[in-house]
């Protein structure tokens, strides 16, 4: 993206955090803030005193299509003014100083701003200056500081990846989708009825070219088959499959004894 093309349909999910950027320094950083709050499900963007004035054609540049939240941020001259109508202010800290306020991580503060948001309460977020991030004057607009628990011997993030922890963990604060499933496309899982089904194929098959003709270990063999197929979920489209290869097995197997057949007539 080369300029401002009016980007994606974003528009507010209910009532969402505001995200504050303090004294935030890249254009670029901005960009990318607004690219993961709309990642996220966040859609309100306040900028404190940015070095560079604002707008910045830059930020538009690395936000990649969430160009509606930049042209909505409002500005501010203080951090006092960005918080003025909210009624609970988190502000992100990675090394808290002889502060007493409650800590919370990414998840904890996510879900507590879940919970306020469902009461109508607006709620924000600061974040800081990529150098150094908040002062203690900033985190004292705060009602609580949220801190990543990431590897204690490195914690660097950009603004950018700070700002997508946070819109990750409210986005899942509430998501629904489910932890694994399988990707089957066109097909479905099988039936234990069709399992059953092809198995039975199978074992006939296996029974006739011998397989299975020791009698002592049959049981065990075709219990072993059978836990194989049921251990995972086998799709509709690969019975079908298998079914052919037993199938074309077990013919093959018949043209092979008549050919013999016919070489020794």
């Amino acid at each position: 993206m080369t300029g401002r093309d009016g980007g994606a349909d974003l528009s507010p999910i209910g009532n969402s955090p505001v995200v504050i950027l303090v004294r935030p320094q890249m254009a670029e950083n901005i960009g990318a803030t607004a690219r993961a709050m709309a990642n996220g499900g966040l859609f309100h963007l306040r900028i404190v005193a940015p070095r560079d004035g604002w707008p910045q054609e830059k930020a538009w540049r690395t936000a990649s299509g969430a160009d509606r939240l930049l042209e909505a941020a409002t500005v501010h001259d203080s951090v006092a003014d960005a918080v003025a109508d909210l009624h609970h202010v988190f502000a992100t800290c990675p090394r808290p100083r002889h502060i007493v306020k409650p800590v919370l991580t990414a998840r904890g503060a996510a879900a507590e701003m879940r919970e306020m948001c469902q009461r109508d309460l607006k709620v924000g977020i600061l974040f800081g200056p990529e150098r150094a991030g908040l002062d203690n004057d900033d985190m004292a607009e705060s009602d609580a500081l949220v801190r990543f628990p990431l590897n204690p011997d490195f914690m660097s993030l950009n603004l950018g990846q700070a700002v997508l922890v946070m819109a990750y963990e409210w986005w899942m604060a509430e998501d629904t989708t489910t932890p694994r499933r399988l990707m089957t496309n066109e097909t479905c899982i099988a039936t234990k009825g069709e399992l059953d089904n092809f198995l039975g194929h199978l074992v006939r098959e296996l029974d006739d070219c011998g397989f299975l003709a020791n009698l002592q270990k049959r049981p065990g063999m075709v219990r072993n088959l059978r836990h194989l197929f049921q251990r995972g979920e086998v799709t509709e489209q690969e019975l079908r499959t298998l079914h052919g290869v037993v199938t074309e097995l077990a013919q093959g197997r018949g043209r092979r004894k008549a050919k013999a057949a016919a070489d020794q007539g």
